[in-house]
């Protein structure tokens, strides 16, 4: 089991090396100065050319590829004396935030979290940015996913037990409408429909965070409210992928010999679903559950602009207007850094609860 473990974490650390290198060449070779994006086009060259030193963009292109890497590094290696006086200054705010382990000749070898730069635009650090707003989009996708199963498991084993074809085929409508529909549409629409048209029923609004700012000056409140509607777009998709799955996988367990044998005891019909069947059936289902909570992570950018959910999404769509690219290549790593975390953490599951998996 350790072996197995550490073979997971071995390959999670590569994919992660893989997505960092992708974002760094993918923000790094692109039209456009971004030391003339922070101080504008008419900034004087000699800030530019100092900026540019202390941002180690003058360096060639393979030296700012293992400078990031180290950036990124919890063991990183900074150079604390020499000629490059911008480029020192600024190593020894990285150096600060962190623990001096030694120093070896002219470099100092310190243990630090990731280091993901400074905004452009606000100059603020990323990291900062990004904790700011991960937690709105945490939140938002475990509601959208509890939201999903709960539902999702209700209508699966409603439309196994009940024999109505009209349920079955409403049911099959349904999901595929949710399967198909793009999620930024679905905000759109349910926005515009119960947020605006039905305002006055649901007293929903079209857009709002998890914090709403009081009109009588006395700050921010938390308002549960504006979470309902982007919690059920973002959960419209996993909810109609745990219906079809839970209605497949029990109507498979119901007919196998043990449930039968337990019909033939005299059980009463809602324990052997209850008890026997709908156990067995649930393992497929946490399986998609794991997975759709790393896809939501992902995919909320477009809700949370629609519904202007002060989530990660709409700090990478800033981000992306205003050519903002360490803030857009640290929210990427972050959702990168969580969908691999979530993924090993679902395969080391799989190894206890089956041995057969630890050997493939």
């Amino acid at each position: 089991m350790p072996a197995y473990i550490v073979r997971k974490l071995f390959y999670g650390i590569l994919v992660l090396w893989g997505v960092a290198t992708l974002v760094f060449f993918l923000f790094t070779i692109v039209p456009g100065d971004p030391v003339r994006m922070m101080l504008g086009q008419r900034a004087d060259e000699k800030d530019v050319q100092a900026i540019r030193e202390e941002l180690g963009l003058n360096q060639s292109v393979g030296k700012q590829y293992l400078d990031y890497l180290n950036d990124l590094s919890f063991i990183s290696f900074y150079k604390i004396k020499g000629e490059d006086a911008p480029q020192l200054a600024s190593n020894q705010n990285r150096i600060s935030t962190g623990l001096k382990i030694m120093t070896i000749g002219e470099t100092a070898v310190v243990l630090k979290t990731p280091y993901l730069r400074y905004s452009y635009q606000s100059k603020r650090p990323v990291g900062t940015i990004l904790s700011e707003a991960f937690p709105n989009t945490l939140i938002l996708a475990f509601v959208s996913i509890t939201f999903a199963f709960i539902i999702g498991v209700l209508l699966g084993v409603l439309t196994a037990i009940v024999n109505s074809n009209f349920l079955n085929r409403l049911t099959l409508f349904v999901t595929t409408i949710g399967m198909s529909l793009p999620s930024f549409f679905a905000a759109i629409l349910i926005a515009w429909l119960l947020g605006f048209v039905l305002h006055d029923v649901t007293g929903l609004e079209m857009t709002g965070s998890l914090f709403s700012v009081d009109d009588y000056g006395n700050g921010s409140y938390l308002d549960l409210k504006n979470l309902i509607l982007p919690a059920l777009t973002l959960g419209l998709r996993p909810l109609a992928v745990i219906t079809e799955l839970t209605r497949t996988t029990l109507l498979d367990v119901m007919s196998m010999d043990y449930i039968r044998t337990a019909k033939a005891k005299g059980l009463k019909k809602w324990r052997v679903i209850g008890v026997h069947a709908l156990r067995n059936a649930m393992t497929p289902v946490v399986t998609a559950v794991s997975g759709w909570f790393a896809s939501l992570l992902a995919g909320a950018v477009f809700v949370e602009y629609v519904f202007d959910w002060k989530g990660i999404g709409v700090v990478i769509v800033d981000a992306l207007d205003k050519f903002d690219f360490p803030v857009i290549m640290g929210a990427v790593l972050l959702i990168g850094v969580m969908l691999i975390v979530i993924n090993i953490i679902v395969d080391i599951i799989y190894g206890v609860l089956d041995p057969r998996v630890r050997v493939r």
